[in-house]
C-alpha cells in the first residue's frame, strides 16, 4: 500500500536525488513536476493522485497518475495527446480532469500556457536571421597565413620577372619574337611598352608646341626703343 505522507517525509527530511538546493529556493529536477518547486503538493513522487503536461518534439502530452495503476510501473502514467489549438488544449483538459482538484488543474493550464508561449517564441527566433560564431582550429588559421605569405612572394616575383622584362624589351636585348615565353604575355609587354613609347612622343610634341609659341610671341612684340638706339650706335 502506498502512503503519500511517508513518502514525502522521507523524501523532504532525508534524501531525494531531485532535489536542488539554491541560494534562491529548492527545486526539483523530476521532468514530470509541474511547477519545478519542491514542495507537498507539487512533487509527483509523493502524490498517488498527479497530473502534468510534458513536451515530445513540439507536441504537448497530458500525463495522468492515478492510485489504481500504482503497482504497475510499467503503466503508472496515462498519456494524451493535446491538440496544438490553445482553447482546444484547455477544453480537453477540463473534460480529463474534471473531478481533479482545483488547484492541480489551474498548476496543469498554467503550465500548458507558459509552454505555449515558450514555443511561439522559439518559432519567431528560428525565423529571425541571427549571427553564428564559428570556431576554427589554430592549424588551420596558422596553414592559411603561411599559405597567404607565399602567396604575396610569388606575386612580388612575378612583378619583379616582368618589369625586368619591360626594361629589357625597351633596351632592345631580345630579338623580335621570342618562342620559350607565353604569347599572350608577350603581346600584353610589347602593348605596354608601345603606350609608354606613345606617351613619351606625346610629352615630347606637347613641350615642342609650347617652346613654339613661346618664341614667336616674342619675336612679335616690339622692342623697346631705348633697345634699338642701343644697337644703332
Amino acid at each position: 500500500m502506498q502512503h503519500d505522507e511517508v513518502i514525502w517525509q522521507v523524501i523532504r527530511h532525508k534524501h531525494c536525488s531531485y532535489m536542488a538546493k539554491i541560494e534562491t529556493g529548492i527545486f526539483c529536477r523530476n521532468p514530470y513536476n509541474v511547477t519545478g518547486i519542491c514542495n507537498r503538493s507539487s512533487c509527483p513522487l509523493a502524490n498517488s493522485r498527479y497530473a502534468t503536461i510534458r513536451d515530445h518534439d513540439g507536441v504537448f502530452y497530458l500525463y495522468m497518475k492515478t492510485i489504481e495503476r500504482a503497482h504497475m510501473p510499467k503503466n503508472l502514467w496515462e498519456r494524451i495527446k493535446l491538440p496544438r489549438n490553445y482553447e482546444k488544449a484547455l477544453e480537453l483538459i477540463d473534460k480529463h480532469l474534471l473531478y481533479w482538484p482545483k488547484l492541480l488543474q489551474h498548476k496543469v493550464k498554467q503550465r500548458l500556457t507558459k509552454m505555449t508561449q515558450m514555443r511561439i517564441r522559439m518559432r519567431k527566433l528560428k525565423l529571425k536571421t541571427r549571427e553564428t560564431v564559428m570556431t576554427e582550429p589554430r592549424r588551420n588559421i596558422k596553414r592559411e597565413a603561411r599559405r597567404e605569405e607565399k602567396a604575396l612572394k610569388a606575386a612580388e616575383l612575378e612583378k619583379m620577372i616582368e618589369e625586368e622584362l619591360k626594361n629589357r624589351l625597351k633596351k632592345g636585348i631580345y630579338p623580335e619574337e621570342i618562342y620559350n615565353l607565353d604569347e599572350n604575355m608577350w603581346m600584353n609587354a610589347l602593348k605596354k611598352a608601345e603606350e609608354d613609347v606613345e606617351e613619351e612622343e606625346e610629352e615630347g610634341e606637347e613641350e615642342g608646341k609650347v617652346n613654339e609659341r613661346f618664341f614667336a610671341k616674342a619675336t612679335t612684340t616690339p622692342l623697346p626703343l631705348s633697345l634699338l638706339y642701343s644697337f644703332k650706335k
